[in-house]
């Protein structure tokens, strides 16, 4: 079986990079095609020395450093590869990657990190964001994302099984493409986010964020929200465009400590060694979270995206953090409070318990059975007996 992998682009290693990681691993004589690929050797190991099939785009001017301004040529970029001759075609897609074309003898499986936000639901904000809300430019915009909404439905026809990272995601896939899609968590390494020995001692008094300081992580939130908490200990680790207006809030908070980002063992370690991982954002998933419960460590977390697929609440069954329901400062003051008072009922076996869920090797044997699945029933129905097909589900 010739396998095709599909990943938007290669420019750094993220999220997305190591759910394209972990596929390479399933299926390790797969092809590779980008739109461009500009990833610097260090990050680039992964790859492990793969020739790399690139568009034009990676020709035209100035794609190495500024490719995102080709987003309008992206569509007919992505149709010009040719997969004529793979059986299995794996779209990594949060962006175009769906839109190669397939012919009715191939099986394309969509892994989808989200549909394109800014081309829908976030429209607004991207271009409110963008300074694009006003003006000739903001016309361009307009027209260009309008062109790329509708690309982008019809070119959802093609795939024949969506994968979702989260519930949230495959709810966002049902809404843009009117399709179900299955859902199966990234891979997390949780090995390296074990928990200390510290553990089976009493909880730390300190509570951490671990974020870049962008607009809608929301970092601003929780340090305003300990700022009104003097008696709370609060760690945050990271930086970004955010940095100024975040030390200015903390100005003259003396239970308020902020760090620049620290290597993967020394987050470990304060991960170990924190009261609770506090995140106010609303991600697609949030791996982030999934490392502090397998560190052992409760996750206070707003209840929207992919903490609800990942945080246990209190309430459920051997409950693992506390969802808050509002992006504001009392939100977040009230859950760290409920969390305070909820003493032993969250403890680290279960948050550790809870984070194997989404280990490495669970996300390749469930992305491994959906391959089968979807090959055994594409092969089915080709040789003109649907009515044999096996039923692809959910895989638990």
């Amino acid at each position: 079986m010739r396998i095709a992998v599909v990943h938007e682009w290669l420019d750094r290693y993220a999220g997305s990079e190591r759910v394209l990681a972990e596929i390479l691993r399933l299926f390790p004589s797969a092809d590779i095609f980008t739109i461009v690929d500009v990833m610097t050797a260090p990050e680039r190991d992964f790859l492990a020395g793969r020739q790399i099939r690139k568009s034009f785009i990676q020709r035209l001017p100035f794609a190495r450093r500024r490719f995102r301004l080709y987003l309008g040529l992206m569509p007919l970029a992505i149709e010009q590869f040719d997969l004529s001759g793979y059986d299995l075609v794996i779209s990594s897609n949060h962006a175009v990657a769906k839109g190669v074309i397939t012919g009715p003898d191939q099986t394309h499986i969509c892994y989808v990190h989200s549909p394109m936000r800014y081309a829908w639901d976030l429209q607004a904000q991207y271009l409110r964001e963008s300074r694009l809300d006003r003006g000739v430019k903001s016309l361009y915009a307009r027209w260009l994302l309008h062109r790329m909404r509708n690309w982008d439905v019809r070119s959802s026809n093609g795939v024949d099984v969506f994968v979702a990272n989260s519930t949230y995601i495959a709810s966002r896939v049902r809404k843009t493409y009117r399709r179900d899609a299955i859902v199966v968590a990234p891979p997390v390494d949780i090995e390296r986010f074990a928990p200390g020995a510290e553990r089976g001692a009493a909880r730390r008094e300190r509570y951490l964020v671990a974020s870049r300081f962008v607009p809608y992580k929301r970092v601003d939130l929780i340090v305003e929200a300990f700022a009104k908490m003097p008696h709370r200990s609060l760690l945050v680790v990271g930086d970004g465009a955010g940095d100024a207006r975040i030390r200015r809030i903390a100005a003259g908070a003396a239970n308020i400590e902020i760090r620049p980002p620290v290597p993967q063992a020394e987050l470990v370690a304060l991960m170990r060694q924190a009261r609770a991982f506090v995140f106010a954002a609303e991600e697609d998933f949030g791996i982030s979270m999934v490392e502090a419960q397998a560190c052992g460590i409760p996750v206070i977390a707003f209840g929207r995206g992919g903490a609800r697929d990942i945080v246990r609440p209190l309430g459920a069954e051997r409950p693992t953090g506390v969802l808050f329901a509002e992006q504001t400062v009392p939100s977040i003051m009230a859950a760290v409070e409920a969390f305070e008072r909820a003493g032993e009922r969250i403890t680290a076996e279960n948050c550790r318990e809870n984070a194997e869920r989404f280990g490495i090797d669970v996300f390749r044997r469930r992305f491994s059975d959906i391959v089968r699945r979807a090959r055994g029933s594409g092969s089915a129905a080709r040789r003109g007996v649907a009515d044999e097909a096996p039923v692809l589900e959910e895989v638990s």
